[in-house]
């Protein structure tokens, strides 16, 4: 059996200064041999510095069971991770909370960063986190900068890996807009299914509701 992450439920509220939004996805990981563990992250859109948080809970009633507690922050071009003291969330297959010294003792740590590696991977909400975290810039036609057209057309190019977000009208380059990736999902979370694209593909739709359909080739 292959790894699964199983996307559970996922929880968005303005913060308590109304400055941004609290963001928190829970979900449930099965290993190949069938190994249990539980997850939540999230993160607060307009914190700085941009800093994501991480539970992980394994051996529920188990004497070896705990919940490990991490941040997730920007590192050179990808991610990394940090233990923490600060508890984050409760997930169901967690034990008591452990400090970041009992979690960097504890012999099951090596399948707790497996968890989170894969986790990072493959859960959807989790690729919309790490955009926000390395501010991935985009480049999006003036039609969908200003929500006048849906967004039809994703490319994430393969020289300079930048993205492009384009409506019914098509590339303009006289009117292109820069902004954030993650602005554009927070307008249009409809994105999210094609945030973990690579370099030099292309995703496309007829109409905002339709399912996206991945491509090799870049528009031009």
């Amino acid at each position: 059996m292959d790894v699964q992450v199983l996307e559970g439920s996922f929880v968005e509220v303005p913060d308590a200064g109304a400055t941004g939004m609290v963001r928190r996805a829970f979900g449930e990981f099965v290993g190949p041999g069938g190994e249990l563990a539980s997850y939540a992250f999230g993160w607060t859109t307009g914190s700085d510095p941009h800093v994501g948080r991480l539970s992980i809970g394994i051996g529920v009633g188990n004497p070896g069971g705990g919940t490990f507690h991490a941040v997730v922050f920007h590192h050179q071009d990808g991610h990394a991770f940090s233990l923490t003291d600060e508890p984050f969330e409760q997930v169901p297959q967690g034990g008591p909370d452990l400090t970041a010294e009992q979690a960097r003792a504890h012999e099951d740590l090596p399948f707790v960063w497996w968890v989170a590696d894969h986790v990072m991977e493959r859960d959807r909400r989790a690729w919309w986190m790490r955009h926000w975290l390395l501010g991935t810039q985009c480049i999006q036609t003036a039609e969908v900068f200003e929500r006048r057209e849906p967004i039809l057309l994703v490319g994430h190019d393969a020289v300079d890996e930048l993205w492009h977000l384009f409506g019914t009208t098509g590339a303009d380059s006289g009117t292109g807009k820069i902004g954030h990736l993650h602005h554009a999902v927070d307008e249009d979370p409809t994105l999210i299914d094609v945030l973990d694209m690579p370099p030099g593909h292309t995703a496309k739709r007829s109409r905002p509701a339709a399912p996206w359909t991945r491509d090799l080739r870049h528009p031009a």
